[in-house]
């Protein structure tokens, strides 16, 4: 399945969260067998020849997408989630969203130092979260070998809130 294909498997809400914001809705791709498993498959793809020792999934859809791929992959995945829901000891990072503030958190010790680990979300929009999710990666200790994303919005320029790692979206809006 090309990438313009499963571009037709998204949905495109208008005014959601709020008005004039344009939501990519993923719900659809992943409710669809074909697309669902072309789309982790080409993800994977990327990185087949990359050493990685974990994938980390940020909430709540990158965690969709993390997990198919770190099975894929056989490799361990690591939580990176929304302020307050992990049960542990965490480190939190703060970032800029295109609609507010978040702040994301992961559990210290889930990350190893000298692991080797690629981020995974679903959308790559103004690049807060990545960044935030990045940082927290690099403080506990873990190499950032990159990111992964489904769908780059790359109108709203996320890519250069990345720095100079590896960036991989399998599907682009300009």
């Amino acid at each position: 399945m090309q990438p313009s294909d499963l571009k037709k498997l998204i949905r495109e809400v208008p005014d959601f969260p709020k008005p004039g914001i344009n939501f990519y809705d993923i719900s659809t791709l992943l409710s669809d067998r074909e697309g669902f498993h072309a789309a982790v498959d080409q993800m994977v793809e990327r990185f087949r020849d990359v050493r990685i020792d974990a994938l980390a999934g940020i909430d709540a859809r990158g965690f969709v997408l993390a997990a198919a791929m770190a099975y894929r992959m056989r490799l361990g995945l690591i939580l990176v989630r929304k302020q307050g829901k992990l049960p542990w000891k965490t480190e939190s990072e703060s970032y800029e969203l295109e609609y507010g503030r978040g702040q994301l958190e992961i559990h210290r010790g889930a990350v190893t130092r000298g692991q080797r680990v690629l981020v995974v979300d679903d959308l790559l929009a103004t690049g807060g979260s990545a960044a935030a999710a990045g940082r927290l990666i690099e403080r506990l200790g873990g190499d950032l070998e990159g990111y992964a994303f489904l769908v780059e919005l790359g109108f709203l320029g996320g890519r250069n809130q990345l720095r100079d790692a590896r960036v991989f979206s399998l599907l682009h809006y300009a």
